[in-house]
């Protein structure tokens, strides 16, 4: 059995806790001999902390953060004291099934495995909100197409990201490419990223259908302001990523579409959230050099050679041909 650091990130969600804590340190507990909880807490502003603390202040490890900074920051607070062989990275809006975690340590009998997700499906229906991911160049734009899995219970499937609800990650590996990007706070993106590096190191991501978790999907916000915020956010990471995993002639190409396509185009169009996703990606690319000189140092000395991300494209794809995929 091995052992697990049980990684949640948590910023107002006691009303969360309230819903799901217990059950899931439960399901924890019933199914890994070996296991430390660490909540970490992005300066909550609602009684998160006092209710873990009423409730498990012996049972679990509380990270208390002073400042409000994000999603990646906050969870890599708790990898960086996670002392465990594997870590589970586990939103507070997540339903964990008794049997979730069955089906998953096999794939860690692999060396070359970074991680594993489940399915997720929604908290009071079986729709699947997210499987396997394929990805594929538009252009020189990464997209990646709808959700798959594959119809034989003996196959590793691989997926491009492993989507950040629930995710079982190799500690070492995680610790090696330096957790999350901080770049990408405070949300959105930053797993998409750091499975882009984990596949560039030579490691794999992996999708197991019949392990099932359920998950509450937030409301989505009617504020003009606030929508059009979450927009600019979602774009300048989309740039930071491909900054960060294209090289060479395919970068310069890349920077050119977005400036035709995507700038231009913005600014003809007022979509202003666009122009100022683009114009922020300009003002950081000092910090993106550095942090992807940084990774291809990491990855060259761990592979010995530079992996990029149409060899990554083509490796899933060679994985999965002639295997019965299902799309969702």
């Amino acid at each position: 059995m091995r052992s697990i650091s049980v990684i949640i990130p948590n910023y107002n969600g006691k009303h969360l806790f309230e819903k799901y804590f217990e059950h899931n340190f439960n399901v924890i507990k019933n199914s890994i001999n070996d296991v430390e909880i660490i909540v970490v807490d992005d300066a909550s502003l609602d009684d998160s902390v006092c209710f873990l603390k009423e409730k498990y202040n012996n049972q679990i490890t509380i990270i208390e953060k002073d400042k409000n900074t994000g999603f990646s920051d906050t969870c890599n607070k708790g990898i960086e004291i996670a002392s465990k062989e594997l870590i589970f990275l586990l939103n507070t809006d997540v339903y964990l099934t008794s049997s979730y975690f069955d089906k998953l340590f096999c794939y860690f009998e692999k060396a070359d495995t970074f991680g594993v997700m489940g399915r997720i499906i929604g908290m009071n229906d079986d729709f699947i909100q997210d499987a396997a991911r394929m990805p594929e160049l538009h252009g020189k734009k990464i997209r990646i197409k709808n959700s798959y899995y594959v119809e034989d219970d003996n196959f590793f499937t691989p997926t491009i990201f492993l989507a950040g609800s629930a995710v079982l990650v190799n500690t070492k590996k995680i610790k090696l490419i330096g957790g999350f990007n901080n770049l990408f706070s405070p949300f959105y993106g930053e797993d998409f990223e750091l499975c882009l590096r984990a596949w560039r190191m030579g490691w794999k991501c992996y999708y197991e259908h019949e392990a099932v978790c359920r998950h509450e999907i937030s409301g989505t916000t009617k504020d003009y302001k606030k929508r059009n915020w979450v927009k600019f956010i979602y774009f300048r990471n989309r740039y930071f990523a491909h900054f960060l995993h294209l090289d060479g002639l395919d970068l310069l190409k890349w920077n050119i579409q977005i400036f035709i396509f995507d700038f231009l185009l913005s600014v003809l169009m007022l979509k202003f959230y666009k122009v100022k996703a683009y114009i922020s990606y300009l003002s950081n690319l000092s910090l993106l050099i550095q942090s992807k000189k940084h990774f291809t140092f990491l990855m060259e000395k761990q592979s010995g050679k530079s992996i990029n991300l149409g060899l990554v494209i083509n490796n899933i794809e060679k994985m999965t041909k002639n295997k019965k995929i299902i799309k969702v």
